[in-house]
């Protein structure tokens, strides 16, 4: 469900914020995406661009130009990116409730690097992922208060992963979910607070916890202080769900901005 050009559309808004330049929409880049990934499955022959993709070439030109002239010193990244994508097709969904994760890769990148953690901010509101899709894109770099907010030298080492959350069910009990297949959402209460915190499908495989060392984890991070033997009293409502994610790097965005710049 979650696509490349939704990854790419979040590194676009980013980019676009901190260069001070309008970003493109999504339309337009899935649109220049097909035509890129085009290019490169068949490099000896270009295929003929629309009016719209010349617009949007020559505006690229115009909006890169300082940026792409300039070096970083985390410019190691030329490398070839890690990408994931999901298998469908692009289009089939345009509203759906996301989460916008930033990651930050091991020097080096590639394939196989190690990812930390550098924001995670959604919304299990459905949004249009035109608007979406930009707006959490920012926020979960620039204002998730675990980190500082994302600079213009951090972009080279940064991943973005997108998950479009579907299939909301009501667990039957706090162990009613799988790992690796279900995001969990957790709420309760407790001497008159309310409280309340999720985790994304893949959290709890990546860090190789059990229900219950996940559960604990949720509910800390809900911020409940009570002891560690107390928490399986709590009453614990719990939502289960599960997600189609894509993440790419950066230096595939790197390279479809340099193509979209150059292109003729």
């Amino acid at each position: 469900m979650a696509t490349a050009a939704h990854c790419l559309t979040c590194f676009e808004a980013l980019d676009a914020h901190l260069e001070s330049r309008k970003p493109l929409s999504l339309g337009e880049i899935e649109s220049s995406y097909a035509l890129y990934t085009s290019s490169l499955s068949s490099p000896a022959s270009k295929a003929p661009q629309p009016p719209a993709l010349r617009r949007l070439a020559a505006d690229a030109t115009d909006s890169s130009s300082s940026s792409s002239s300039s070096s970083s010193p985390s410019s190691t990244t030329a490398s070839t990116p890690a990408t994931s994508i999901s298998s469908l097709s692009l289009g089939t969904v345009t509203s759906a409730p996301l989460f916008v994760t930033w990651n930050t890769l091991s020097p080096g990148g590639g394939s196989g690097s190690d990812v930390s953690l550098r924001g995670c901010i959604g919304t299990f509101e459905a949004q249009p992922l035109s608007t979406g899709l930009p707006e959490y894109a920012t926020i979960s770099a620039l204002h998730d208060t675990r980190f500082p907010p994302v600079t213009k030298r951090d972009l080279p080492r940064l991943q973005a992963a997108v998950t479009l959350l579907t299939d909301f069910e009501d667990a039957d009990d706090a162990y009613d979910w799988d790992i690796g297949t279900h995001g969990i959402r957790l709420s309760f209460s407790d001497a008159g607070r309310r409280y309340g915190a999720t985790y994304l499908p893949d959290v709890a495989a990546e860090q190789g916890w059990t229900k219950d060392e996940a559960l604990y984890s949720l509910v800390r991070k809900a911020g409940w202080a009570g002891g560690r033997s107390g928490w399986k009293a709590l009453d614990l409502k719990i939502t289960r769900y599960q997600g189609r994610k894509a993440s790419l790097d950066y230096p595939e965005f790197k390279k479809w901005r340099e193509w979209l710049a150059t292109a003729q």
